[in-house]
């Protein structure tokens, strides 16, 4: 396809005040593994044109068929959609041109099907040793070349190899189930296995599900919480980095995704105590969710969403920064040549701050260690959040004692980051993929955080 996007930028520029086109191509490998079976493997390559043109409205289309004849309708019918009344702006940015890639120590290509399939027969010898009676085992990769030029003078080529690996174990005894899952990523080669330590964490997670599962219910009341970087993660994505999400802001995903508590005057307003930042920053060095540059061109930079407690920036495309008459920041992301760019996350967490593990415990008379969480719930304005634990044991004098089962926690975005008054020196992520749009579409990001403590929180 690549011998046409130059032709269709000429072609379309002539009709349109604005005119983008980007090729983008994705090759995967997947390998499922259910209870020590490959259950699928499969290799696939998917490519097309994604086209944007600006008249009295932004127009989205996309084609895949390599025939000049037919882009040239495609963008005809993209034109004629551009020409409607509606969102006619995108923010003034200065056109980038720049090739990038992400190095690779263990090159996807050089690793076989069958080299595979032995690393994952090696994690789940190692789960069924445990005694793990459910174990759901995936490793994929992904190499995502693009090629995005603008009739503005952009003009960007990428290559962005990554690697996934996620498990969804289960345990039962004595007719008590507890089940957990464990997703890491990674944006580089098969050197990421060695970083993962998957055979020490896929051993400690068969121990948590054998406590958890004979562990008792705590008294319900009030205590002081202790999260681990696995809340501090999936708190920062659904209640920072939803919620500021300037396209959820503007009512955009109000009939897909929600809204948002976030007003478009709010920042400035507290969203919590002052040693409470929140960040977004795709530019961390192998993160699922990196990115040189966004999807519109824009170049990526590290964002505060939450400053000091205060709410300080919204993510932000071209077309949402546009109308709210400001730059953007680099926070256009879409997955695949046939979805439009969206407002999306990267690399979403809660800053650490100077606390070690022992002095967030040692000052905790009552209290609840939640090191990880089996189940999370939150409203479609990021507000009301529940968050139930996998991992956790109870604190009492400065000691961690017995596991609990599932202590639930429920209460809102602002009491959750009220309540904090110590953040730890560490720093640890978990990758997932965060759906949006309509169509809906997934992206890879990482979301993480140290350890938090929270006082005098309602746990059942």
């Amino acid at each position: 396809m690549e011998e046409f996007v130059d032709k269709a930028l000429d072609y379309a520029s002539k009709r349109a005040k604005f005119a983008e086109v980007r090729l983008f191509t994705s090759s995967k490998n997947t390998v499922l593994m259910k209870n020590g079976t490959i259950s699928a493997s499969g290799y696939s390559v998917d490519s097309g044109l994604a086209i944007r043109l600006l008249n009295s409205s932004i127009a989205f289309s996309s084609i895949n068929i390599p025939d000049w004849d037919r882009i040239r309708e495609e963008i005809d019918r993209g034109i004629r959609m551009s020409e409607r009344p509606g969102r006619n702006r995108f923010s003034e940015e200065k056109p980038e041109k720049d090739s990038w890639n992400v190095g690779e120590k263990m090159k996807i290509e050089d690793v076989s099907f069958e080299d595979r399939v032995s690393r994952m027969k090696l994690l789940d010898g190692i789960l069924n040793e445990g005694k793990i009676s459910m174990r759901i085992l995936s490793l994929g990769d992904t190499i995502e070349e693009e090629y995005n030029i603008n009739s503005e003078g952009m003009e960007l080529r990428s290559r962005l190899p990554k690697v996934s690996f996620f498990a969804m174990i289960g345990f039962m005894e004595n007719g008590s189930f507890e089940q957990g899952t464990l997703e890491v990523g990674y944006s580089g080669g098969y050197e990421s296995f060695e970083r993962w330590k998957l055979e020490e964490r896929l051993e400690h997670e068969s121990e948590v599900l054998r406590k958890a599962a004979n562990a008792k219910k705590l008294v319900e009341g009030k205590y002081d919480l202790v999260a681990g970087p696995e809340i501090s993660g999936i708190v920062a994505h659904e209640s920072a980095g939803h919620p500021t999400e300037s396209d959820r802001i503007l009512g955009r995903e109000m009939a897909q995704a929600g809204e948002s508590f976030i007003k478009k005057g709010d920042k400035g307003r507290r969203i919590g105590s002052d040693i409470v930042s929140l960040v977004d920053d795709p530019t961390m060095n192998n993160s699922f969710g990196f990115y040189k540059y966004d999807r519109d061109g824009v170049k990526a930079r590290k964002r505060y969403l939450y400053k000091d407690g205060l709410i300080n920036d919204f993510l932000s495309s071209r077309e949402s920064a546009g109308r709210m008459g400001s730059a953007s920041n680099g926070a256009s992301r879409s997955s695949e040549w046939d979805k439009e760019p969206l407002v999306r996350m990267s690399t979403t967490y809660i800053e650490p701050r100077d606390y070690d593990f022992g002095e967030l415990i040692e000052d905790v008379k009552e209290g609840i260690y939640m090191r990880s969480f089996t189940e999370w719930n939150i409203d479609d304005i990021r507000f009301n959040e529940k968050y139930v634990g996998r991992e956790a044991y109870h604190i009492l004098n400065g000691e961690i004692k017995e596991a609990v089962r599932r202590p639930v926690i429920e209460t809102t975005t602002i009491n959750f980051y009220s309540s904090i008054d110590a953040i730890g020196s560490d720093l640890e992520f978990s990758a997932g993929t965060c759906g949006k749009g309509d169509p809906m579409q997934g992206v890879d990001v990482w979301m993480g955080g140290p350890h938090i403590r929270l006082r005098n929180l309602n746990v059942r």
